[in-house]
């Protein structure tokens, strides 16, 4: 049960979290966004973003400027800290989240990820809409319905030097408020950062469970046209 008195992220558990490494903003008890060290790591250096002081347990519902806070902590951890940052959100069970609190992680991989030297360039979509020098796009291969990109309008290559990040995790949060509309509930989500050619933030809906074809054959099924999923984000307000 999500109870939020246990929860170790939540203000007033701040000696709960495995050491601190940066805090961010001024709520109750002198921070708003807070980043500390994985208790369970999977890699070497793995750490946590927590998303406010507050128990809110979708991103959809984080503030704006709580999100902004979010993008500093993940750009001024990528620069203290320097090698190659992985940073992405898991929220719900489905998506791989042990803690309902809002958060994201961040991971230090000893090379580049394998999944972005793969993409060769900038991944095709088809446009939704427009906002803030930003573009939402439905990929045009998905692996899920209603899989969306969204990447600066003009060429950038460092989403963790960009003053598009925090923007970029705000109109995530957009899109995640919409998908609820149009799917008609709350949808976990993977949502990772990826930089190369061309960063982009890629946000995937766990709306089924890949089998044996998708990740057996690399062939992923799914029932929403991307064009079509487009402008369904596109109507939804």
């Amino acid at each position: 049960m999500d109870n939020p008195g246990d929860c170790p992220f939540c203000v007033g558990h701040e000696r709960d979290t495995a050491q601190e490494r940066l805090r961010l903003g001024d709520g109750p008890a002198g921070w708003d966004v807070r980043v500390v060290d994985n208790l369970y790591p999977a890699l070497r250096h793995h750490e946590v973003v927590v998303h406010g002081w507050g128990h809110r347990t979708r991103f959809s519902t984080i503030p704006d400027a709580t999100l902004d806070l979010v993008a500093e902590a993940w750009q001024r951890r990528a620069h203290d800290a320097g090698g190659t940052v992985f940073p992405y959100v898991n929220e719900g069970l489905t998506a791989g989240s042990s803690q309902t609190h809002s958060h994201s992680q961040l991971a230090w991989l000893p090379t580049p990820p394998p999944a972005v030297l793969a993409e060769r360039g900038l991944p095709t979509a088809e446009a939704a809409f427009a906002q803030d020098g930003l573009v939402v796009g439905a990929a045009s291969s998905p692996r899920s319905d209603f899989e969306l990109q969204i990447v600066p309008e003009r060429w950038e290559p460092e989403g963790l030097r960009s003053d598009l990040l925090g923007p970029a995790l705000r109109l995530a949060a957009e899109c995640l408020r919409r998908l609820d509309l149009i799917l008609g509930r709350e949808v976990p989500f993977n949502l990772w950062l990826h930089e190369g050619s061309r960063w982009h933030l890629e946000l995937v809906p766990r709306l089924t469970t890949p089998a044996g074809l998708e990740l057996g054959a690399g062939v992923w099924t799914v029932t929403v046209d991307p064009a079509d999923a487009a402008r369904r984000l596109r109507e939804t307000v």
